[in-house]
C-alpha cells in the first residue's frame, strides 16, 4: 500500500492491504482532468493502495474546446480496468468491491441536456473563452464576478446568441456531475462543483435564491422564458452528506467484466479545485493552495468577504461550502510536460532511457540560478487568458539577441512563466488585505524537490509548503472526500478540517521554503518585463492564427 502512486516509494504490509480489499474497507476516487483520467484505491484512512490513468485529450471543433462523451465513457473503463489491474499485480485478489467511491473532474463547462437525457451540443469545457459578453452582463446583474467559464455564463451566452438547442434544454451540469449520474443515477453535485455553475450563498451551502431570480429574469430577457435555473442545475450537497451509492449500471460501466459489485456510498462529485484543497488540507480560513495542472490556480479560504467584486477573482467555497477566493489561469504547466518530452525524446535518440521524474529533476536542476533567464521570456498560453487579457494563446518563447540560451535559463523562464499569470491575480488578494498563514502546493512539477516550490514562493511573495501528498493529485483528495462521505454514514458526521488533521494528516511530513526579500523583488521586476512582452503573444496569435 502507497502513499504516493510511484512504486519506489515505501508500502505497508501486503496482508493489511489485501484484507483491507477484501473486506471493502477501501475508497475509490476517480478524476477526469484535463490530460488524464486517474482512479485511485486508498484504504479508508488515506493510504494508497493501487492507482490506474487513462490519457485522454480536448479537441477544437467549431472553435470550441471539447471532449467527446463516448470518450469519456472509455477513459473511465480503462482507467478502472487500469487500476483493477495494479490490484491483481501487487496483491494476487481481485476487486469486487469498494466501501465508498467519488468523481471529481474539472470544474466549470457546460453540459445540456434535453428531456430524455440527450446532449443537446458537445460538451464545453473550462478553456472556453467564448462567453465575455453573458459574463459581463450577469456580473453586473448580479454584482459579484461571474468567470466567463462558469455554467450559466454558457447558457446565458447560448440564449443571447440565439442557438437552437436552448428551447430544448431540460438541465445543465458539469462533467463531474454527469459521471456521478451515470455511477448512481442521483443528479447531484458537491458544493464547491457547483459553486462554479452558479453563485453559492454561504449561509444556506445552496445557490444563492436572489441571484437565481435576478438571472432568471435576465435570460427571460433575452428570449428564453421558458428556463428557470433552480430547475435545470442539480441539486447540491456538502461534504460529508448522502449522495446515493454505485449503481448496478454504474458498476457494469466501471466494470464491464461484472467483478465489481454495487453499493458502495458515494461521495458528492467535486471539481479539481475541491479536491486540490483536500489533497493539501487547505480547507481552513487563512488557508490557501496553488494546484499546478494543465491550469493553474490558487485557492485562499477567507475570513471575511472581499472589499469589492474583481474581474480576476473567483468566489467559490470549498468542499464543505466556506467561501473561497479563487485565482484561475486556463494554462499551467502543459508546456513545461511539453518541453520535458523533446528532451526525453533527445535522450532516447543518444541511446538513453529516463524516467519522467528523472527527466525533470535533470531539466530544472539549473532552474533556481537568479539570472539564468536574463533576456529570455516564455509565454505558456495553449489557450485564452481572461487574467493576462488574452482572447487566444500561443506558446512563445522570446529572448534578446545578447542574452545566453542555456538548459537552467530555458527551464527557469518556463517554471516562472507558468506562475506568472497567477501572479497577476494574487497582487488583487494581496491589496485587498486577505492574509494567508499557510499556502500548500499541489502538482506534478512539485515532485522535483524544492525547484518549482522556491520559484513559486517567490512568484506569491510568501512561504509555499509542499506535503507527501503533493504528487497524488485530484483522485486521491477525491478517494479521501469519499471515505469522509463513509466516515459520517457511519456516525455522527465529524468537522472535515477536524477528520483531515485526524485521520489523514496527523503523520504527514511537509517542507516549507520562504522566499528571501530579494528574490521577491527579482521577481516582481521579472513579472513587469513579462507584463510588457505579453505584446509578442498578441502578435504571435495575429501572425499564426
Amino acid at each position: 500500500m502507497r502513499r504516493r502512486t510511484e512504486p519506489t516509494v515505501e508500502q505497508l504490509h501486503t496482508d493489511d492491504a489485501r484484507e483491507a480489499i477484501r473486506g471493502g474497507d477501501t475508497a475509490l476516487g476517480i478524476e477526469l482532468g484535463s490530460t488524464r483520467i486517474k482512479a485511485c484505491l486508498t484504504t479508508l484512512g488515506g493510504e494508497v493502495i493501487a492507482a490506474g490513468g487513462h490519457e485522454w485529450e480536448n479537441s477544437l471543433e467549431n472553435g470550441l474546446w471539447t471532449y467527446p462523451l463516448d470518450a469519456v465513457h472509455d477513459g473511465l473503463r480503462a482507467a478502472y480496468a487500469d487500476l483493477a489491474a495494479d490490484v491483481e499485480r501487487r496483491f494476487s485478489v481481485s476487486l469486487d468491491r469498494v466501501g465508498a467511491i467519488g468523481v471529481s473532474a474539472m470544474m466549470h463547462g457546460y453540459l445540456a441536456f434535453d428531456a430524455e437525457g440527450k446532449l443537446l451540443v458537445p460538451f464545453r469545457t473550462w478553456r472556453n473563452v467564448n462567453t465575455a459578453r453573458a459574463a459581463a452582463a450577469l456580473s453586473d446583474a448580479l454584482e459579484v464576478n461571474i468567470p466567463l467559464r462558469w455554467s450559466v455564463a454558457h447558457l446565458h451566452q447560448a440564449v443571447l446568441d440565439g442557438e437552437e438547442h436552448v428551447a430544448r434544454v431540460d438541465r445543465v451540469t458539469t462533467l463531474a456531475g454527469y459521471v456521478h449520474e451515470l455511477l448512481t443515477g442521483e443528479r447531484i453535485l458537491g458544493v464547491g462543483d457547483a459553486s462554479g455553475m452558479f453563485p453559492i450563498d454561504p449561509e444556506t451551502g445552496d445557490y444563492d435564491a436572489g441571484m437565481l431570480a435576478v438571472a432568471d429574469g435576465l435570460i427571460h430577457g433575452a428570449g428564453a422564458a421558458h428556463l428557470r435555473l433552480a430547475d435545470l442545475l442539480p441539486r447540491v450537497r456538502r461534504a460529508g452528506e448522502a449522495a446515493g451509492r454505485l449503481s448496478d449500471d454504474g458498476a457494469r460501466l466501471l466494470d464491464p467484466s461484472g467483478t465489481l459489485a454495487s453499493g458502495a456510498v458515494a461521495g458528492p462529485p467535486e471539481g479539481d479545485a475541491g479536491t486540490g484543497m483536500v489533497a493539501t488540507n487547505a480547507v481552513t480560513p487563512r488557508t490557501g493552495n496553488v494546484s499546478a495542472g494543465t491550469s493553474i490556480f490558487s485557492m485562499v479560504v477567507l475570513e471575511r468577504p472581499l472589499g469589492s467584486r474583481h474581474e480576476e477573482i473567483d468566489i467559490v467555497t470549498t468542499p464543505a461550502g466556506d467561501p473561497v477566493a479563487m485565482v484561475h489561469c486556463n494554462n499551467g504547466a502543459s508546456e513545461i510536460g511539453e518541453w520535458a518530452g523533446v528532451f526525453r525524446e533527445f535522450a532516447r535518440a543518444l541511446g538513453a532511457e529516463a524516467s519522467a521524474d528523472e527527466v525533470f529533476t535533470a531539466l530544472l536542476s539549473g532552474a533556481l540560478e537568479r539570472g539564468a533567464d536574463d533576456g529570455l521570456l516564455a509565454y505558456n498560453h495553449l489557450s485564452g487568458e481572461p487574467i493576462a487579457g488574452l482572447d487566444e494563446g500561443r506558446p512563445v518563447i522570446a529572448r534578446t539577441p545578447s542574452s545566453t540560451l542555456s538548459l537552467g535559463g530555458l527551464m527557469r523562464a518556463q517554471v516562472r512563466g507558468s506562475f506568472a499569470t497567477l501572479s497577476l491575480g494574487m497582487r488583487t488578494l494581496a491589496d485587498e488585505g486577505v492574509a494567508i498563514d499557510d499556502m500548500r502546493a499541489h502538482g506534478g512539477v512539485f515532485r522535483t524537490a524544492g525547484v518549482a516550490q522556491r520559484l513559486l514562493a517567490e512568484a506569491l511573495g510568501a512561504p509555499v509548503t509542499v506535503g507527501e501528498t503533493a504528487g497524488e493529485g485530484g483522485a486521491w483528495g477525491m478517494a479521501v472526500l469519499a471515505a469522509y462521505t463513509r466516515a459520517c454514514a457511519d456516525s455522527e458526521q465529524p468537522v472535515l478540517a477536524d477528520w483531515l488533521n485526524e485521520h489523514i494528516f496527523a503523520g504527514d511530513q511537509t517542507t516549507t521554503i520562504a522566499p528571501e526579500p530579494d528574490d521577491v523583488a527579482d521577481h516582481a521586476a521579472y513579472l513587469d518585463r513579462w507584463s510588457a512582452g505579453l505584446a509578442i503573444e498578441r502578435a504571435a496569435v495575429t501572425a499564426m492564427p
